[in-house]
Formats: structure tokens, C-alpha cells, sequence
């Protein structure tokens, strides 16, 4: 264990409550907030060290007693037993954190290969992910979406966010950060007049939305187009061009937003898209150049490998990169992720450990 880690961090944390206490701090709410979460991340830390502290004195005292009186010995027991738990819980809460745990997200869901197979699988996707965040009590809400013929879509993209006045260091990306990737689909699509089980796949990317912008856009690097706003089949659903479309030159990305009620509504969401879409190639950029560091921090597998898939003939979910196996699909979709989820979670967790080791 970390001793001068430990320390310092307690030290921050005691500087971090007498800067809390200070009413002029909260003048500025993004600065309270950003506090606020890293207090909120050191807590778990702080209560545990104590924890561990007074269980050692009073172990060492039960033993002095337990000289004198036998009936002290079964505390010392008890007390020599939990010590190496909370060792080993405080070990696990010293490890390297992924610094946007407690970010909200943009995710976006694109059918691949499969044609309106893929589009409705990548509609099952959606609404697999607007159900959990319902669970979680976190708000989604729907950017941009183009749907398909048969009521899949093309592409979709949500911004979904923690809920609302509460503080934590295990936000919205904490759990969908693992969702990145290639997720694959098994069954009989509708189309199919022979009954016979056809694969396809959709793609989802996952995005930290930065609170405060960290990567400059350049207004010269934009190209902004506006169009009226579609639904279902391109029917049009409100009569001024309000919908934006921006093209970011420099890197080809194109991030379109129609939902919101007027068109700077829409632009500034559509920035902010944009925004989180660059900071996330820079800090993959940064990641290829810094290998070693890249294995001390908590990251998503590379979106092109194929994390999932989704069989329905056997009910059956595999997340391949932690070898998971599991017989209810059916409520998978419906939204109950924290199963796979959780197994994603302690693989990281034992990977990180192991590397610190």
C-alpha cells in the first residue's frame, strides 16, 4: 500500500472539506461541482483508511486485554480476520481511476452490415440503453436519429445524463464506457421467408461529455448546414430549417442534431456533440503514444472489435471479452444491464489490480 499516496490524498481531502465550507465557493457552480465530485471520489478513500486505522488499535489493544481476559480474545479474532479485507478494499480504492467516471455520455448507434436487419437490431440497441438509463433514474434524451423503412434505425445518437443535484465519482460513463464496440446479432430477421438464423451487427461508440470544453473548436474549421427537421419515412415535421448538420473539416466528422426546438438549440447541442467527439479522438491519440501509461488507466476495448452478441433462438447474451454467458437476453433488452455490466466492471477491477501488483 501507498503510504505517501494515501497521505497526500488525505490531505487533499481535508482541503477539499474547509473549500466546500466556503459559501463563496458555490458563487461559481461549475467549480463547486467539479469539487464536489472529487471530494465525493475521495470519501470512500478517507472512510476507509480511518476504518483500517482504528481497527488495528483496537486489535492491538483486544490482544492486551486478551492477556487478562479470555473473553477479548474472540474480539481480537474477529478484528485480526477484517483487517486484511479492509487492506485489500483500500488497495483497490488507491487504484489509478479513469478521470471521466463521473462524466455523463453521448452514445450513438449506427446499423452495419445486415441492411434493415441491422437497423432494427440497432433500434433494439436504443431501446435497450433508453430503458436501462430509465432504471438507473438517469435522463436521455434522443440528439438525432434517422430511422429505417421498417421503424429501425440508421443511426441514432442520445446524450444521457446522471441524476440530477447528485455528486458522485461513478457517473454515466463509469457503466457505459464498456459499451463501445461492435455488438453482434443472432436470429431469423423478419425478412427472412425460410426461417433461417442470419448474423448481422450494429456499431455503438460511446463519448465522456466534457463539462467544460477542453478542445477548441474553430469556427473556420466548421461547415454548417440547416434543413428542415424529419420523422419517420422523411416526413417532415416542422415547416422552418431548423435542423443543423456540422462538418468538422480538419478530421471529416459530421454530427447533425434535430430535436431541440430552434436551430441554435440545435447548433449548440450539435457542438457539444462535436466537441466530446474530438476530445475522445485526442485522448485516443494521446493513448497510442503513451502505451505504458495507457495499462495504469481504465479504458474501453477498441470500438472495432466485437464485444457482444445477441443470440435469440437460445436467449442468450456472450460478452466476449470477459468470457460472459448469460440465458436472459429477453430482459437484457428490456434493460437490465448491471449483470453483464458487473462482470465487466470486476475484470477491470482484477486487471488493474494485477498491474499495480
Amino acid at each position: 500500500m501507498e503510504t505517501s499516496k494515501l497521505e497526500t490524498l488525505l490531505t487533499e481531502y481535508a482541503e477539499l472539506e474547509q473549500r466546500l465550507a466556503d459559501p463563496a465557493v458555490h458563487a461559481d457552480q461549475g467549480t463547486a461541482r467539479k469539487l464536489g465530485r472529487r471530494y465525493a471520489e475521495l470519501a470512500p478513500i478517507v472512510r476507509t483508511a480511518r476504518e483500517l486505522d482504528v481497527s488495528r488499535s483496537d486489535l492491538t489493544t483486544a490482544r492486551e486485554l486478551a492477556a487478562e481476559d479470555s473473553a477479548f480474545a474472540e474480539e481480537a479474532d474477529r478484528l485480526a480476520a477484517a483487517i486484511p479485507e479492509l487492506e485489500t478494499k483500500l488497495t483497490e480504492l488507491l487504484l489509478p481511476r479513469d478521470p471521466h467516471d463521473g462524466s455523463d455520455v453521448l452514445l450513438e448507434v449506427k446499423s452495419g452490415e445486415g441492411g434493415e436487419e441491422s437497423a432494427l437490431f440497432a433500434g433494439d440497441l436504443l431501446r435497450m440503453y433508453l430503458r436501462f438509463a430509465e432504471r438507473q433514474g438517469w435522463r436521455a434524451d434522443v440528439l438525432d436519429a434517422t430511422e429505417s423503412d421498417l421503424g429501425g434505425y440508421k443511426d441514432a445518437t442520445v446524450a444521457i445524463k446522471g441524476k440530477s443535484g447528485e455528486t458522485t465519482p461513478d457517473g454515466v460513463w463509469s457503466k457505459m464506457k464498456y459499451e463501445g464496440g461492435v455488438h453482434r446479432v443472432q436470429r431469423v430477421p423478419v425478412t427472412e421467408s425460410q426461417g433461417r438464423v442470419h448474423t448481422s451487427a450494429a456499431g455503438v461508440l460511446v463519448y465522456p461529455e466534457p463539462e467544460d470544453v477542453e478542445v477548441e473548436v474553430d469556427e473556420k474549421d466548421l461547415r454548417i448546414d440547416v434543413y428542415r427537421s424529419s420523422g419517420p419515412g422523411g416526413q417532415s415535421v416542422n415547416t422552418t430549417d431548423s435542423a443543423v448538420r456540422i462538418t468538422h473539416l480538419p478530421t471529416g466528422i459530421v454530427v447533425s442534431c434535430q430535436n431541440e426546438k430552434s436551430q441554435l438549440q440545435n447548433k449548440q447541442r450539435a457542438i457539444q456533440v462535436l466537441t466530446a467527439r474530438l476530445q475522445a479522438l485526442a485522448e485516443e491519440e494521446a493513448e497510442r503514444e503513451a502505451a505504458e501509461t495507457r495499462r495504469s488507466q481504465v479504458r474501453t476495448v477498441d470500438r472495432s472489435e466485437r464485444v457482444r452478441t445477441y443470440n435469440f433462438p437460445e436467449n442468450r447474451i456472450s460478452d466476449h471479452r470477459v468470457n460472459y454467458k448469460a440465458y436472459n437476453l429477453d430482459h437484457v433488452l428490456d434493460g437490465d444491464l448491471d449483470a453483464v455490466l458487473g462482470a465487466l466492471v470486476a475484470a477491470d477491477r482484477a486487471q488493474r489490480l494485477s498491474a499495480t501488483a
